[in-house]
């Protein structure tokens, strides 16, 4: 392609609202509960929660957002890539991170296993998935691991029911 020429993109799609302007009571609520969640946690590390936790959950907004703070924060282009498939990649991160990016996902997906109690079918994190998570992150640090975990679920959701938009975020924008 030469200079001249241009790459015609898709249109950015129409957020279905604003819901932070529509309900400001819980978007200030939402950061609150966020920032208490991060505390304690490795700022590296709680990055690729959120990315992971995005991945699955297919948030834009999210992905958007936090690939760009962990480029900021000196993550590598590398590990943020190959976060999407870690399982094959493991070589790339420590146990520690293995254990919070498996527990990462056992939180957002909630299928795991084949219980059958209240009929569900599932619905639990396994045993091993936190026992392995509990051997790498003392037991306060876990705890504030699962609300960061939850918290960017809850993050997600708002996102990706009202489309938000990705592609305008500056790292560091909102902290």
């Amino acid at each position: 392609m030469s200079v001249e020429e241009t790459v015609e993109y898709a249109p950015e799609h129409t957020p279905r609202m604003h819901w932070a302007q529509l309900a400001p009571d819980v978007y200030k609520a939402m950061i609150r509960l966020d920032a208490a969640a991060r505390q304690g946690l490795d700022p590296a590390l709680y990055e690729l929660v959120k990315i992971r936790a995005s991945q699955l959950n297919r948030c834009a907004l999210c992905l958007d957002m936090h690939t760009k703070d962990a480029l900021a924060a000196g993550e590598t282009v590398q590990r943020i890539v190959q976060l999407s498939a870690w399982e094959e990649s493991k070589h790339f991160y420590t146990a520690k991170e293995l254990a919070a990016i498996e527990l990462t996902e056992a939180i957002t997906v909630l299928t795991g296993g084949t219980s059958q109690a209240f009929g569900s079918g599932g619905g639990f994190v396994p045993d091993e998935v936190y026992e392995r998570a509990a051997e790498h992150f003392e037991e306060a640090e876990l705890a504030q691991l699962i609300a960061g975990i939850t918290v960017i679920n809850a993050w997600n959701r708002f996102g990706v029911t009202t489309r938000a938009m990705p592609g305008h975020y500056q790292p560091g924008q909102y902290k």
